[in-house]
């Protein structure tokens, strides 16, 4: 398992296929939680794992540091959710050179401030290892708890966008802190 980094509460690891599609699908197939996201929920434990290893295959192809991994309490080990560092594709699915961060957690996870720490984790990989200018995320403009995150990790909003994914997000952006 390898360990993108840790936080207080939670280590950033990637996502292993074959022993975690079935926390993995406590997210992906609950329908609250794919409102926001977009695309269909996962029919079922096996179309997950597959889900997840095109993922990881995709992410390892573009061999760029930037990905998707799971995010797990340092204690336990259960899976919360997932935290994205990724090319934001643009309305044809074509890679853009912007970066964008994101998350997307279980609903037992909501409210308890794991997107903001996983977040803020990816952002500093982001900028001090990456050596990333700016970091974008968009978000669904009716997902008030994350555009709330977004604020609470410092980004700037610059209103709404229909430049990636086919629809209307809202944008924002957080620049690499000067040395």
């Amino acid at each position: 398992m390898a360990i993108l980094t840790e936080t207080e509460r939670l280590v950033i690891r990637n996502w292993i296929p074959q022993d975690d599609a079935e926390q993995a699908f406590e997210i992906y197939g609950d329908p609250e939680v794919m409102r926001f996201i977009g695309g269909g929920k996962e029919e079922n434990v096996e179309t997950q794992r597959r889900s997840l290893q095109q993922r990881t295959d995709r992410t390892a192809a573009l061999n760029n540091g930037t990905g998707f991994w799971a995010i797990a309490d340092k204690e336990t080990g259960e899976i919360f959710g997932t935290v994205i560092l990724k090319q934001l594709p643009d309305n044809d699915g074509n890679l853009t050179s912007e970066i964008e961060v994101g998350w997307h957690l279980k609903k037992a996870a909501w409210g308890k401030g794991y997107a903001t720490e996983a977040g803020q984790a990816v952002l500093n990989y982001g900028f001090n290892v990456l050596k990333l200018p700016v970091i974008y995320a968009v978000v669904n403009p009716e997902n008030t708890a994350s555009i709330q995150v977004t604020q609470r990790l410092g980004m700037s909003p610059l209103g709404r966008t229909q430049q990636y994914y086919g629809k209307e997000l809202e944008l924002f952006k957080l620049e690499a802190p000067n040395p």
